[in-house]
């Protein structure tokens, strides 16, 4: 009889025993079915888009040895190839237009031809300066009309969501019949305005030296 108890006993610890590590493999193999599983969280990259602030374009980064001769630097940058050459197009267009305009033109037609290039802000900023009436009144005086070009000299600076470009602006002047020539570097910065990269401001480049490190030598 004694036998008979230690042998259920012993089956019963068997069955305890079992039935453990049943629950343990269960615990373990059930977030696989679970819907907090990782199938349904939002993956890293996902929660990273999903944020308001940060480059719209995030570098995709370098995970290898650098290769000199096959080094991309876009993959680095908060700007894709594309974006950046529609940025420095702009840059320099925009100078180009600003300085373009004629004595005998409407204020409106002029800032009419800078709208697609600014910001709403800058636009009205424009708008304001064009019209002042000392400008209008030399440029009438003098019989003033310019002809503008522009080169695109160097990048000053970029960050998450704009680049900021040195542009030289040049222009050929007519003053009461007499032709001549002028120029001046401006600091372009672009920025994402929407969906879209505008011009949201510019002034002299000697104008705004914080983005300078020092003399490099």
């Amino acid at each position: 009889m004694n036998l008979n108890d230690r042998q259920r006993k012993l089956l019963f610890a068997g069955l305890v025993v079992v039935l453990a590590l049943v629950g343990v493999y269960l615990t373990i193999a059930a977030p696989d079915d679970d819907s907090d599983g990782p199938a349904d969280r939002p993956s890293a990259a996902a929660s990273a888009t999903a944020g308001p602030t940060g480059p719209a374009s995030p570098p995709a980064g370098i995970p290898g040895a650098v290769n000199p001769s096959d080094f991309d630097v876009y993959r680095l940058l908060p700007f894709s190839r594309q974006e950046f050459a529609t940025a420095a197009d702009l840059a320099q267009r925009f100078v180009a237009a600003y300085g373009t305009y004629r004595f005998d033109e409407n204020p409106q037609a002029y800032i009419g031809r800078l709208s697609g290039y600014v910001t709403d802000e800058l636009r009205g900023e424009l708008a304001r300066g064009a019209a002042a009436p000392g400008i209008l009144d030399e440029r009438r005086q003098q019989q003033i009309v310019a002809e503008g070009s522009s080169t695109l000299d160097r990048v000053r600076d970029i960050e998450d969501n704009s680049i900021i470009f040195l542009v030289t602006g040049k222009q050929q002047l007519t003053k009461g019949g007499r032709s001549s020539g002028d120029s001046k570097q401006y600091a372009v910065t672009v920025a994402r305005d929407g969906g879209s990269l505008k011009v949201y401001s510019f002034q002299p480049a000697d104008a705004g030296q914080a983005g300078d490190t020092g003399d490099p030598g």
